[in-house]
């Protein structure tokens, strides 16, 4: 579990870093890396007072209680009940590395164009609006645990919360300068190549730790990430193929991350290899999102948080309610004969949905009272590297 904890938080610092700044353009890189920077940073800090005890100590049906606050009553022998074989402390870290990510994510959907001091305000807002209450609901004995959605290592609380949120927050903030008529191709690809190589490696602790113990189920989830992130960069791949007559190397890297984040939720529950399924059924559902969806609706999620992680996040949900297998995870789903398990997947995703955009929606126009939520045109053209940091690559 502590090897866990490290391989969660490397995916936010160096992982995230690396693969978004290698796909935006070279005058914003150092201030993508920055948004990572700062989730790390500013989220183990709030997690610590009062994060943690506000999901994970109390089983009210909305919220925790703060009897944990900065680790109040956390000592050397205390344990969780959710996790009775390691240390308290070890429990509180390994789901602090869950928040960050989390709130990192998001930070995609509106890069290249967010204001530094915005960012900051956004974050602190976002996790206590939405993240808190979505992982005491499903995690720390809410009503969604309670309602029986299964949600393995966070289809719902991670994926699913960060791509909406970052498309509410795109169409919030508008689209960038040029949009739709200027080249904003990547600046460095073998960046974002890096990263998804730590984020995939990453991720064996993000399902294989959520086990909470060094045990076959937590094995069988890291044989299933593994095959599905397999299976969804060569499915992507192979649409790419078909269609422009070459697979791009940013397709498959984006198919492999659509196959980590779907077969997240499942990966607990089901057979390996469902996770091959299950990864070319997110290479070919987030390939059609980022696609065919995205220019529909004209939307500008510079880094596809919500074509990937969210409708990844969502297809997961509910694929862990077809393919769940009670003699993996305990519960039976769809195909064993249990049709209500898919019915409360899809309550766990109505009520992620609803809460997590109009939370955003509410919070972005509290943020833009106190700052402006965008660069201006100036700072957006000249990058944000120079405009939020003074800093520029060479």
């Amino acid at each position: 579990m502590i090897v866990a904890t490290g391989l969660v938080l490397m995916m936010t610092i160096p992982a995230l870093a690396l693969f978004y700044s290698g796909m935006v353009r070279k005058k914003n890189v150092l201030a993508t890396m920055a948004q990572s920077l700062a989730a790390v940073a500013l989220i183990s800090i709030l997690w610590v007072a009062f994060g943690y005890s506000l999901v994970f100590v109390g089983d009210g049906p909305w919220l925790g209680t703060l009897q944990r606050g900065f680790l109040v009553g956390l000592t050397m022998d205390s344990v969780h009940p959710a996790a009775k074989t390691i240390p308290e402390c070890l429990f509180m870290l390994y789901q602090m590395t869950f928040a960050i990510i989390t709130v990192a994510l998001v930070a995609g959907s509106v890069a290249d164009r967010m204001r530094f001091s915005a960012y900051l305000l956004f974050s602190i807002g976002w996790f206590m609006l939405v993240y808190i209450p979505l992982a005491h609901w499903v995690w720390g004995g809410g009503f969604l645990g309670k309602a029986g959605v299964l949600d393995f290592a966070g289809g719902l609380v991670v994926h699913l919360s960060a791509g909406t949120g970052g498309l509410v927050a795109a169409k919030v903030m508008g689209q960038r300068r040029g949009f739709g008529t200027e080249n904003l191709s990547p600046f460095d690809l073998s960046l974002a190549v890096v990263g998804t190589g730590l984020l995939w490696v990453g991720w064996f602790g993000f399902n294989g730790g959520s086990a909470l113990a060094a045990d076959s189920r937590a094995v069988m989830a890291i044989t299933a990430t593994h095959l599905a992130a397999c299976a969804g960069a060569l499915t992507w791949g192979a649409l790419e193929w078909s269609i422009q007559r070459k697979p791009s190397v940013l397709g498959m890297i984006s198919g492999a991350v659509a196959g980590l984040g779907t077969i997240t939720p499942a990966s607990g529950f089901v057979a390996p290899w469902h996770g091959i399924l299950i990864g070319i059924i997110a290479g070919l559902v987030c390939f059609w999102a980022c696609t065919w969806l995205k220019h529909r609706l004209r939307y500008d999620d510079s880094l596809d948080v919500f074509g990937v992680h969210g409708i990844g996040g969502m297809t997961g949900i509910l694929l862990t309610g077809v393919f769940a297998t009670a003699s993996i995870g305990g519960t039976s789903g769809l195909l064993e004969g249990n049709p209500h398990l898919l019915l409360a997947q899809l309550y766990g995703v109505a009520v992620t949905l609803g809460w997590t955009a109009g939370a955003t929606y509410l919070l972005l126009k509290l943020v833009s009272l106190f700052v402006p939520l965008r660069v201006s045109l100036q700072q957006e053209l000249e990058g944000l590297d120079i405009s939020q940091h003074g800093e520029a690559l060479q």
